[in-house]
């Protein structure tokens, strides 16, 4: 499974800027000290924000649980019994979606160790690691209907070396995907405004009935994230 933690290193967040809090003058942090601007920034974005609010009063583990419950809102995609894999799953938001809304298996992976999410199956690895794909599909034991991705990369401040990286996992992420869905079946991937290629959205129009992206509404408004949606896989 973003945008939710302080920076540390790890392959599925990007940061981002901030969200409009409402006509309130926005909350402070009292003392600042031993805290990092970038970490008081991050502290006072949660404490304004109302979807981190309602993640926090809901008991889900992030606010990002939202953008895929908006997702499936408008699209449809988790049925009861559906097998889910969720790429870059930590903290568990998404997990916690899919199995509220009858998921059948769930099985997700991700660099960080996640606390259990039963019955949920996870594992700590790299996707990119040749040996993950294959143990993702053994342990859910077939073919997923749905393909998550909330994966993003460490990003190392220069822009072309970022772009490229963003690229790539988004690239092994549709892969992947093309390789294992079930016909009929659906692919959710965040990407970003100008960070994935022509190429491969030119991929998933070969391989699916639909592609289209989707900005939730608890996407921070001056994030670039954006969601690629593709449905009915050709098989």
């Amino acid at each position: 499974m973003t945008d939710e933690e302080p920076p540390r290193r790890r392959m599925v967040r990007l940061p981002t800027g901030g969200l409009d809090a409402g006509r309130h003058k926005p909350a402070r942090l009292k003392t600042a000290y031993r805290r990092t601007p970038s970490q008081q920034a991050w502290l006072e974005r949660q404490i304004n924000d109302p979807f981190s609010a309602e993640a926090r009063a809901k008991g889900y583990r992030s606010r990002a649980a939202f953008k895929l419950s908006e997702i499936d809102d408008r699209m449809k995609l988790i049925k009861r019994g559906s097998r889910i894999v969720d790429l870059g799953c930590a903290p568990g938001g998404w997990i916690q979606i899919a199995l509220e809304r009858g998921a059948g298996r769930v099985v997700g992976v991700d660099l960080l160790p996640v606390d259990p999410l039963d019955p949920a199956e996870l594992l700590q690895m790299d996707f990119t690691d040749p040996a993950c794909g294959p143990l993702l599909i053994e342990t859910l034991g077939g073919a997923p209907d749905i393909v998550l991705s909330d994966m993003a990369p460490n990003t190392v401040g220069h822009r072309e070396t970022d772009h490229i990286r963003i690229v790539g996992l988004i690239e092994l992420a549709v892969a992947f995907a093309i390789s294992v869905l079930k016909p009929g079946g659906a692919f959710v991937a965040k990407a970003f405004q100008g960070g994935e290629t022509a190429a491969v959205i030119a991929e998933l129009k070969l391989h699916f009935q639909k592609v289209q992206h989707i900005k939730p509404k608890a996407s921070r408004a001056d994030s670039s994230e954006v969601f690629l949606v593709a449905t009915g896989f050709k098989g």
